[in-house]
């Protein structure tokens, strides 16, 4: 949810403007409302600014640009010698001088390469190396057409290789020079960057306050959380201010701050990718995190995975793995572990194996059977399908992933018909909450005729009188007071859309099923490889040992693999399907409160 928010006015003499930004700084619980006019033409806080895109550069570099280069320098010398080191190692040690010598007395000395197939004898061969001869020609001699004249470096192979020492060693000195400026002056520099920071917040709440009774009074708005006004107010009455507190309106751009149990708040990470809603939006992180640790374990699909996952994650947590992208999320992955255990235990697999087959007393536990639609909807396990003989059906798994995506978006409808009609009152969202009745309602009073066996043409006549009321929010009334063959105009396109939009957002939700049942048989995959290589006796130690590192290398893999899809696939199942219809836009501004740490 999202903390009620209270707008304050303040009113400040001239001369108290800056001690009074020194006491809401202290108070720590305004946000300022900042001005976007005149702060990009300030000296002082352009020169703030500058100086803490230096300190950030300076910080993610690790060093200065000087030592950065001068490593840089070193590398490029080692990579150019190495490579050198390379080509002239087939050619042997020898002495540059003497070559040399002869060639000042006269000869004529040249090197070559030439494929074995191709070479006819021509010149000295120095070295065969796999399909590649290589060789010397002294004398006038022309170059058959099948040899590759090379010139040599000036030093030998020993010499080069000395060289490349050499500059290793600068490389290390360079990193210890790199190693020692960081000891000394980077956590330094993180305190300049705060200092900066904290000055670049002072200067830019400073500059948004409007001046007044030419220039007298200066005016400052700001946001307070509800919870936090009182506190707020005493510090108020001890100061020599003018205040007035309000609740925002819709066009105050008030920010949000969210406010969500344990569980929801592990979540709110994936809100803010998506974007912030505004102070009259609903906060969908309740909605989205049930959603999410569903749709992320319908993708892996494996509940051994869901044991591994809740491993990494309690690692992570204890720091006992230090990952920089991991910092912070393990409570998150022990959650989706856990949600993929359950998940992956019900849908009947684990590490790639059936659980089915191996439990064969509670197959009807494991939704990896049919749906059987002949003779009314009812599951068959898949040892009863297989026994029986039966033929169709479809599977268990893809028809929960339809109906959940339907369910999914009938919420989302719901929420933006409630949601619109809260912000923008009930009168002008009819064509909303129309579209929302024809579609969830319709649904819900088929269902309900269905479980009370009503008579098909009871059941027509509701859907009918559904529809027809419907009708009349979608074409009639969507938009009050404008020509109602525009409302018809608009209420067509609006068909049309919701007609294309509505299916392929449903459809779109089979994704769940297909994830989970791709990494489900490439663990399997694995298995059968490693179960290969094992054969039929596996008395040899040489035979377990393949098998080991196949099932570890390959479920790993998998893993990765299944990680990464079920981590962007709901992600995109919430922002695009969901959020989509039910009209979530996420462009609010997080409360960040004046002289507080900031806010991620």
């Amino acid at each position: 949810m999202i903390t009620p928010m209270k707008k304050y006015t303040f009113l400040i003499l001239a001369s108290r403007y800056e001690a009074f930004l020194g006491q809401l700084r202290d108070a720590g619980v305004v946000h300022v409302k900042l001005k976007a006019e005149g702060l990009a033409d300030n000296p002082d806080l352009q020169e703030s600014l500058n100086e803490a895109d230096s300190l950030r550069k300076l910080i993610a570099q690790g060093a200065p640009d000087q030592l950065l280069q001068e490593k840089a320098a070193v590398q490029g010398k080692i990579d150019a010698t190495r490579k050198e080191v390379a080509r002239m190692e087939p050619w042997g040690e020898f002495d540059s001088s003497r070559v040399a010598q002869l060639r000042e007395a006269g000869y004529d000395i040249r090197f070559f390469t030439c494929s074995k197939k191709q070479y006819a004898g021509q010149g000295i061969v120095v070295n065969e190396i796999g399909d590649t001869v290589y060789g010397v020609l002294v004398g006038d001699e022309p170059l058959d057409e099948t040899l590759n004249e090379v010139t040599l470096n000036e030093h030998s192979v020993n010499e080069l290789q000395a060289d490349l020492d050499a500059l290793n060693g600068l490389l290390v000195a360079a990193e210890a020079r790199i190693e020692a400026w960081q000891k000394a002056h980077l956590e330094e520099t993180k305190r300049q960057l705060a200092e900066t920071e904290q000055r670049i917040d002072w200067q830019r709440v400073e500059l948004s306050g409007d001046t007044a009774a030419e220039g007298a009074l200066r005016l400052l708005e700001g946001f307070c959380p509800e919870d936090k006004t009182e506190s707020l107010n005493q510090i108020l009455s001890t100061a020599d201010v003018y205040y007035e507190a309000e609740e925002p309106t819709e066009n105050d751009r008030t920010p949000i701050q969210l406010k969500n149990n344990r569980f929801s708040k592990l979540f709110e990470v994936f809100t803010g990718m998506y974007g912030w809603p505004t102070y009259g939006e609903f906060d969908p992180t309740p909605i989205l995190a049930p959603f999410y640790l569903l749709f992320f374990s319908m993708c892996m699909g494996d509940a051994g995975y869901g044991i591994l996952l809740m491993l990494f994650g309690w690692m992570v947590s204890k720091r006992k793995i230090n990952i920089a992208m991991f910092e912070g999320l393990g409570p998150i992955i022990t959650t989706l572990g856990v949600g993929t255990l359950v998940v992956g235990f019900f849908s009947g697999t684990a590490f790639g194996m059936d659980l089915s087959a191996l439990f064969p007393s509670i197959d009807y536990l494991f939704l990896n059977g049919k749906v059987i639609t002949e003779g009314g909807v009812h599951y068959v396990s898949k040892a009863v399908y297989a026994a029986q003989g039966l033929e169709g059906g479809y599977d268990a798994m893809m028809v929960l992933a339809l109906l959940i995506g339907v369910f999914h978006i009938c919420l989302a409808m719901v929420v933006k018909s409630l949601c619109y009609t809260k912000r923008f009152g009930f009168r002008s969202q009819l064509g909303t909450w129309g579209w929302t009745l024809l579609i969830v309602g319709c649904l819900t009073a088929f269902i309900i005729c269905m479980v009370l066996g009503a008579s098909q043409q009871t059941t027509k006549v509701v859907l009918i009188t559904i529809a027809a009321i419907s009708a009349l929010g979608i074409y009639v009334f969507n938009t009050p007071g404008r020509n109602p063959l525009l409302n018809i105009g608009a209420g067509l396109w609006d068909t049309y859309n919701m007609a294309t939009g509505v299916l392929g957002d449903t459809l779109s939700y089979i994704r769940l099923y297909a994830l989970g049942l791709a990494g489900g048989m490439l663990g399997g995959a694995f298995n059968n490889l490693g179960l290969m290589i094992l054969g039929d006796s596996a008395s040899a130690t040489w035979q377990w040992l393949p098998f080991v590192i196949i099932l570890i290398i390959g479920h790993l893999l998998n893993l990765a693999m299944s990680a990464l899809g079920a981590f962007v696939h709901p992600l995109r199942l919430t922002f695009v399907e969901y959020f989509k219809n039910s009209g979530y836009e996420g462009k609010g501004v997080f409360y960040k409160p004046f002289g507080a740490e900031k806010a991620v």
